[in-house]
């Protein structure tokens, strides 16, 4: 049985490690979403996560009435792996 330190949050990845295993959402750059199951993290906050659904949202104006038009392109079962190096960052994905 976890005890109650094991299970406070102090600092924010605490969250993030009381999370592994759990369903999280994850927000990217470009209007992209990532919801999924937390299977590892390190300390740069890149992360393995399992049976991802990838929600990409996408915003154009109608010609005609200029109202704003609201697109989500749901994709599911993939596997993502979130890298960041040399200042660079990927999100990797790939249907399982």
């Amino acid at each position: 049985m976890a005890s109650e330190e094991d299970s406070a949050v102090k600092e924010p990845l605490d969250l993030i490690r009381l999370s592994l295993d759990e369903r999280i959402y994850v927000k990217l750059r470009s209007d992209r979403e990532l919801r999924g199951k937390l299977h590892a993290y390190d300390q740069h906050l890149n992360m393995i996560l399992g049976d991802v659904e990838e929600i990409v949202t996408t915003v154009e104006i109608d010609d005609e009435t200029y109202e704003e038009i609201v697109r989500e392109l749901h994709i599911g079962e993939t596997w993502c792996v979130d890298i960041d190096t040399m200042g660079h960052h990927y999100s990797l994905c790939c249907n399982a």
